[in-house]
C-alpha cells in the first residue's frame, strides 16, 4: 500500500509551468508575446521614421510655384531666371 501511495504521489508531482497546458503552451505562449513585443517595437519604428522622415527635405505636397519661390528666395536662381520660369508655369 505504501509503494502504491509513494507512486501516486511521484505521479502528482509536477512543475507549475506544466498545469493545463502540457509544457508545450507556454512556449507558445513565450513566443506570440515576444513576437508581439517585436512588432509594436518595428510599428514604433516604422511610425517615427515616417512621420519624422520629410522634416529636412521637400515636401511632396508643395506646389511648382512654391519651389521656384523657395529656390529664388535662397539665391539658387536669379531674376531672370525667376521671371521666366514663373512664366513658363503660368503658361500651362
Amino acid at each position: 500500500m505504501s509503494t502504491l501511495l509513494t507512486v501516486l504521489m511521484q505521479t502528482r508531482e509536477h512543475h507549475p509551468m506544466m498545469d493545463g497546458w502540457g509544457g508545450t503552451g507556454w512556449w507558445i505562449l513565450m513566443i506570440l508575446f515576444w513576437a508581439l513585443i517585436i512588432a509594436l517595437i518595428i510599428t514604433v519604428i516604422w511610425f517615427l521614421v515616417k512621420k519624422g522622415g520629410d522634416t529636412g527635405g521637400r515636401s511632396s505636397k508643395e506646389t511648382p510655384r512654391e519651389i521656384l519661390d523657395q529656390r529664388y528666395a535662397r539665391g539658387e536662381i536669379d531674376d531672370d531666371e525667376y521671371r521666366r520660369r514663373k512664366k513658363e508655369l503660368q503658361d500651362r
